[in-house]
C-alpha cells in the first residue's frame, strides 16, 4: 500500500473528503516522514507538529459533521520563512529577525488556510532569500535529497527539499529571480512562477513598502512533486486580497485551446549548453509536439536584454533598500555574494534607475507581441547541471550561475509567467525545460507540463525507488 506521505496532494484531499483515510492520519503519516528525513536535509527549520496535529483533529471533526469542505481540506503544506504567518517568526533567514512575530497571516497563508491546508512547518531560506542556495547561520544549510553535497537550489531551496523528501505535496516559495524555478529543477519538482498581479502578496510584518522592481518581479507561488498539484495550488493561492493593490481578480482558466502554438528557443547566448540538456529541451519539444501542439523553432525578443537589466537596473535598487540591512546584519558570505551581484554588470545611478523602469515597458510589449503569436515559448532553464551547495562563494561560480540561466531572471524582469517540469537525470541529478506564457495563462503552461510529465514520469518516483533498493 503506498504510504500517504507519498500521495498527491490531489489524492491527499479526495481520500480525506471521501473517508477512505483521517486527515490525522495523513498529518501523522507526514510527520512521520519528516522525523525520518528532515535531520539531515534540514528543510523545514520552524515545526508545527503540534498545531498540525490540532488541525487534523478539527479537520476531521468536520468531515464528520458533514460540513463544506475546502479543496485542500486536511492536505499538509509548507510555507517559507519570509512570509508572514501569524504567531510566527518571520526571519527571512536572517538572525537579526527572529523576533519578529508575524501579526497576522500573509494572503497566500491565508488562502491555503482558507481551502481547509494544514500547515505542519516553514522551510529554509538563505539570508534575505538572495542566493541561489540555501544556507545561512540562523539555521543552517538545506541539503538536496539527491544529493546531499548538491544545493537544493534558492531560494525556497527548503520548500523544494522538504518536497522531493515526501514533507507533503504543496509548498510554498517565492521568486525574484528564479527562487521557485531554480530548486524546482535541483530538485526534480514542478512550479510555475507567476505573473505580476496574479497571487496576492503582502506583508503584515513589514515596515516599509518594497522597491518598486521587487513589486513588478517578485511573485508568489507553489513548488509540487506533480504538475496537477501545482495547478490545484495555484488556483488556491489566486483567491484576492484587498491588501495588494497590484492583485487582478480574475478566473485561472480561461477560454482557449491548450494545444497551443509553442515557439521554441534552443539559443544559449554565448553559455556552453550541456548537451544532456539540450536533449532534454528536444525531448521535451518531440513530446509536445506528438501530442499535438504547433512547434516552430524560432528567433525570440532578446532574453540577454532583460535579464542584463535586471542586473543593472534591480541592483541599483537592490543596494538602496537590502544593503543597509545586510551590511549591518548579514554574515561575510552574503556580503561577498552581492559584491558578487554588483561585478556581474555596471550598476545604473538614479536617473538610469528612472530611464531603465521606462525601457522595461517596452521589453514587456516585445514580448507581449511574441506571446500573442505563440501562446507559449519552450526555452531552456538552468543550462547547465546541478551545483555544489558552496558554487556560489566565489566570482567565478556566481557568473557560471547567472550566465547559464539567463531565461530565468530575465523572465522576471518581464513579469510574464512560466513553468518548469523535470525530464530526465543530467550528470545524475534532475534537470528539466522551461515554459514561458501570456500573462494571465498558467494554465496554458500547466497543460503543457502535464503532457511532458505524463511522458517522462514523476521524477521523485526515481529518487523513492533508488531509496528502496
Amino acid at each position: 500500500m503506498t504510504p500517504l506521505w507519498q500521495l498527491s496532494a490531489t489524492d491527499q484531499a479526495a481520500g480525506v473528503r471521501d473517508g477512505n483515510f483521517t486527515a490525522t492520519a495523513l498529518v501523522e503519516s507526514v510527520l512521520g516522514r519528516v522525523a525520518q528525513k528532515n535531520p539531515e536535509l534540514n528543510a523545514i527549520v520552524d515545526p508545527m507538529e503540534e498545531q498540525a496535529l490540532l488541525a487534523s483533529g478539527k479537520a476531521d471533526n468536520a468531515v464528520a459533521s458533514g460540513e463544506k469542505l475546502g479543496p485542500l481540506h486536511g492536505v499538509p503544506v509548507t510555507i517559507k520563512v519570509n512570509v508572514d504567518t501569524k504567531g510566527r517568526p518571520t526571519t527571512n533567514g536572517m538572525e537579526a529577525f527572529k523576533d519578529v512575530i508575524a501579526p497576522d497571516n500573509s494572503p497566500l497563508v491565508q488562502n491555503l488556510l482558507n481551502a481547509g491546508a494544514i500547515i505542519i512547518g516553514r522551510t529554509n531560506t538563505p539570508e534575505l532569500s538572495m542566493r541561489l542556495t540555501t544556507d545561512n547561520p540562523l539555521y543552517g544549510l538545506t541539503r538536496n535529497p539527491w544529493n546531499l553535497e548538491m544545493s537544493p537550489g534558492g531560494s525556497s531551496g527548503g520548500a523544494a527539499a522538504a518536497a522531493a523528501a515526501g514533507f507533503g505535496a504543496i509548498h510554498h516559495g517565492n521568486d525574484i529571480a528564479g527562487s521557485l524555478r531554480y530548486p524546482a529543477t535541483a530538485c526534480g519538482l514542478s512550479t510555475v512562477k507567476p505573473g505580476l498581479g496574479r497571487v496576492p502578496a503582502y506583508l503584515p510584518s513589514a515596515k516599509a513598502e518594497r522597491g518598486i522592481l521587487a513589486q513588478l518581479m517578485s511573485v508568489q507561488g507553489a513548488i509540487c512533486r506533480e504538475v496537477k498539484d501545482v495547478r490545484l495550488a495555484t488556483q488556491v493561492l489566486i483567491g484576492h486580497d484587498p491588501r495588494d493593490p497590484w492583485h487582478v481578480p480574475m478566473p485561472f482558466s480561461q477560454p482557449g485551446s491548450s494545444l497551443s502554438k509553442v515557439g521554441y528557443c534552443r539559443e544559449a547566448h554565448g553559455y556552453p549548453i550541456h548537451e544532456g540538456i539540450l536533449a532534454n529541451l528536444d525531448r521535451a519539444a518531440s513530446i509536445l509536439e506528438d501530442a499535438g501542439y504547433q512547434i516552430q523553432e524560432i528567433e525570440i525578443p532578446p532574453i540577454a536584454e532583460p535579464a542584463k537589466a535586471w542586473l543593472q537596473v534591480t541592483n541599483f535598487e537592490m543596494k538602496k533598500t537590502l544593503e543597509p540591512v545586510y551590511k549591518e546584519h548579514g554574515s561575510d558570505i552574503i556580503n561577498q555574494i552581492f559584491g558578487c551581484y554588483y561585478k556581474l554588470e555596471d550598476m545604473v545611478d538614479a536617473e538610469g534607475y528612472l530611464f531603465g523602469l521606462a525601457e522595461r515597458t517596452r521589453m514587456v510589449r516585445e514580448w507581449s507581441l511574441l506571446l500573442a503569436d505563440y501562446p507559449l515559448v519552450l526555452t531552456p532553464f538552468l543550462m547547465r547541471p546541478g551545483y555544489p551547495s558552496n558554487f556560489d562563494e566565489t566570482f567565478e561560480g556566481v557568473k557560471d550561475l547567472f550566465d547559464s540561466s539567463i531565461y530565468s531572471y530575465g523572465v522576471n524582469y518581464l513579469g510574464m509567467p512560466a513553468g518548469v517540469v523535470p525530464v530526465d537525470l543530467v550528470d545524475g541529478l534532475p534537470s528539466g525545460i522551461q515554459l514561458i506564457g501570456q500573462k494571465w495563462r498558467e494554465d496554458l503552461i500547466l497543460d503543457a507540463m502535464e503532457v511532458i510529465e505524463r511522458a517522462t514520469g514523476v521524477m521523485t518516483q526515481k529518487l523513492w525507488d533508488r531509496e528502496s533498493d
